[in-house]
């Protein structure tokens, strides 16, 4: 199974000694990067000798992947560039990856920082292992590198800590699931599947529709679907919040004017409204400056077939 190296690519508008920092102190290192919860250095006798270190990544139910690394800086003045090598791995029976290795480099550009790494690894568990890595685990690691190097571009650029950003993100993605969970359940069980639980009687008592509910029942339906899908896809966008806003609001209200003893049921149409508005205006807010993986290239332009071949066996001598 051939695999790819990942690869990771970001301008940051920041300087290099600031960049330079907050990847290679591991107090701030570990603070945006998802992919390890601590990084301890290890003491050296010679800044000249690499530096070993300890990591940490906490996954769930208690459970914590450690293991051991090597990395070593090369500042090359005459460009400005700088360059990190690693090397890494696990002993540890549930650490997918048994060892790895790679680099960051770091690149002026203009008034900014071109900032990238490319990193391999050797999995366990066989064929098994390299399929689960292949499908899923490979994929997973490498999203999570990009929407770190864009928290970390956030942080440089407007100075928002990644612990508030991460705050943001997990408010914003939440808000964004309940209103697709709301609005997708309101499209499937009370219009297309149980429609006599007073959805229908609903529309029969405004009278407007000429015996026509059922139809418009059904097309509410499909459209409030559509619409929950059609939020988790531009979710990022905040004019989505404002337009859901106006439609829950002449939602209720249509339904409350034709039946106004609605509002005395435990569960009515302007409960359900202001509590969608309620997530609106915090995924609206949440939005501002979230972190996105596709801000970062995933590939290097000057990569060719050579280069990966060459990549891999290098890595296979690790």
């Amino acid at each position: 199974m051939n695999r790819k190296p990942i690869y990771v690519e970001i301008d940051i508008d920041t300087d290099m000694d600031s960049l330079w920092r907050h990847t290679q102190t591991p107090e701030l290192h570990e603070q945006w990067d998802l992919r390890f919860s601590e990084i301890s250095y290890l003491p050296r006798d010679d800044e000249k000798d690499p530096q070993y270190f300890l990591y940490r990544t906490r996954i769930c139910f208690g459970l914590d992947i450690t293991g051991t690394g090597e990395t070593k800086a090369n500042i090359h003045s005459a460009g400005g560039e700088r360059t990190s090598t690693l090397t890494f791995g696990s002993d540890q029976q549930i650490s997918l990856i048994r060892k790895g290795g790679g680099y960051w480099k770091y690149k002026p550009k203009g008034k900014g920082v071109t900032f990238m790494t490319q990193y391999d690894y050797q999995t366990r568990l066989g064929i098994i292992g390299r399929w689960f890595d292949q499908m899923l685990f490979r994929p997973l690691f490498g999203y999570a590198t990009a929407w770190s190097f864009d928290m970390l571009r956030i942080w440089l650029e407007k100075f928002i800590p990644p612990a508030v950003t991460m705050q943001r993100a997990v408010m914003h993605y939440f808000s964004v699931l309940m209103l697709v969970f709301l609005w997708c359940y309101q499209g499937i069980v009370p219009k297309l599947l149980f429609p006599e639980a007073g959805e229908l009687a609903l529309l029969q008592a405004l009278g407007w529709f000429g015996g026509r509910e059922e139809q418009l029942l059904l097309l509410l339906g499909v459209a409030e679907i559509s619409l929950g899908l059609l939020i988790f896809k531009l979710h990022r966008h905040r004019w989505v919040y404002f337009t859901q806003i106006v439609l829950l609001a002449l939602l209720a209200a249509a339904a409350l004017i034709g039946t106004p003893e609605m509002l005395a049921a435990p569960f009515n149409p302007l409960t359900l409204s202001c509590s969608m508005i309620g997530f609106c205006l915090l995924a609206h807010w949440s939005a501002r400056d979230l972190p996105q993986a596709n801000r970062c290239l995933r590939k290097p332009a000057y990569r060719s077939k050579g280069d990966e071949r060459g990549w891999h066996r290098s890595m296979s001598k690790r």
